[in-house]
């Protein structure tokens, strides 16, 4: 009899704890009139670079990324509403990516950040485009955004290649230099590098006497270096990230050429420095106000915001961020100021986004429109040069 009763007693408690996942699936599975999930929380989705070549951009990213969360939640998320934000490793790999942004949106996540480099977030584009999710991309490849009209949906926070570039054509056209050689990483990145300073030069009547490239993985370019050395180059333009842009840039000192080096903001992190042992001292580059905060006026309206998120991510993480990690707290702040707009509905955070104007970030003051889906001027970067391991503004 005994051994009846809690038979029973099992069975029935069975029941219950079955009547009751049916109940919260149920209310979990109902679906707003954006079709997107009514949920406790704002899911929100981020593909960042963790490991892999890109690795050095995704860390300080995924950093930034845990730490803007943590922060919303504490002083009580969107409107009231705590964000659920899952981050995914792709590996910096464009097949992993797109299994990733997948998966994100088997999710219902109202909107993707990344990926941190431009191969994988130009891989992520079709899916999101299909679907009509909102992404933001930490990567610099204009391709990502451009055209608009075949990427209405997707948006990015660093800044765009052509920025880059005629911060780098104004400064050598200074010097007086009209001779260059152009060496280039050859994926994405890379690749929009070169075809929008090989557009630019053109105008400027600059000539590019030697261009070459080197794969991510390569662990010497010194052959790519003794063409260059041979050549009439009175500069060497570099278009790549690390751990190959710091390879390169060691090859170059090895081989002693003495010609003024110039890197993209490819560069922008402390481990690109680390990485070249020495042979980063005197590269010059275009670069985010964030790496020479401490020595812009002032008056630029920028500062408060750079020594705010410095000051966070130090004390968060006891080393300061870098440039990449700055572009995860445009993308995040971004997306959080639509959300806090349009609520849970997709179509309405991408227009909110489309509309951003006067949003002062790390990476400058952004100004979006139907044409232009990142939103950054020349204003937004500033030439440095690297000074005792260090970076030092130019101008």
């Amino acid at each position: 009899m005994k051994g009846t009763l809690k038979r029973v007693t099992l069975s029935g408690l069975l029941i219950v704890l079955l009547a009751i996942s049916i109940i919260t699936g149920g209310c979990a599975s109902e679906s707003d009139s954006t079709g997107v999930p009514g949920e406790e929380t704002y899911k929100i989705g981020a593909v960042v670079d963790i490991s892999g070549n890109s690795s050095s951009l995704g860390i300080p990213e995924r950093d930034t990324l845990q730490m803007l969360v943590d922060n919303l939640n504490e002083n009580g998320g969107i409107n009231g509403t705590p964000v659920e934000l899952t981050i995914l490793d792709n590996k910096s790999d464009e097949t992993q990516a797109v299994l990733a942004v997948k998966t994100l949106l088997e999710k219902d996540v109202l909107a993707v950040l990344g990926c941190s480099s431009s191969g994988p977030s130009m891989a992520m584009i079709n899916t999101v485009q299909s679907e009509k999710v909102p992404m933001i991309s930490m990567a610099a490849a204009s391709g990502i955004v451009e055209p608009v009209s075949d990427r209405q949906w997707v948006f990015k926070t660093a800044q765009s290649d052509i920025v880059t570039v005629n911060k780098i054509i104004k400064h050598l056209k200074e010097k007086g230099i009209s001779e260059v050689a152009f060496l280039y990483m050859n994926n994405a990145y890379g690749d929009g590098g070169r075809q929008t300073f090989v557009s630019a030069a053109e105008e400027s009547g600059i000539e590019i006497v030697v261009e070459d490239k080197f794969e991510a993985s390569d662990k010497d370019m010194t052959p790519q270096l003794t063409r260059i050395k041979a050549s009439q180059a009175q500069a060497l333009i570099i278009w790549a990230i690390p751990p190959s842009a710091s390879i390169v840039t060691k090859n170059f000192k090895d081989l002693g050429l003495s010609i003024p080096l110039i890197h993209s903001h490819g560069v922008g992190n402390q481990k690109f420095i680390e990485l070249a042992q020495g042979a980063a001292e005197g590269v010059i580059l275009p670069i985010g106000k964030l790496a020479v905060a401490s020595q812009i006026p002032d008056s630029d309206p920028q500062k408060e915001v750079l020594e705010k998120y410095i000051s966070d991510y130090t004390e968060r993480y006891n080393s300061p961020p870098v440039s990449f990690g700055g572009y995860a707290w445009d993308a995040f702040n971004l997306l959080v100021k639509a959300i806090e707009t349009a609520g849970p509905d997709r179509e309405a955070i991408r227009d909110e986004l489309e509309k951003t104007q006067g949003f002062i970030g790390i990476s400058g003051v952004f100004n979006m429109s139907p044409t232009d889906h990142n939103g950054l001027d020349e204003d937004s970067m500033v030439l440095v040069q690297i000074e005792n391991n260090e970076w030092k503004l130019l101008e």
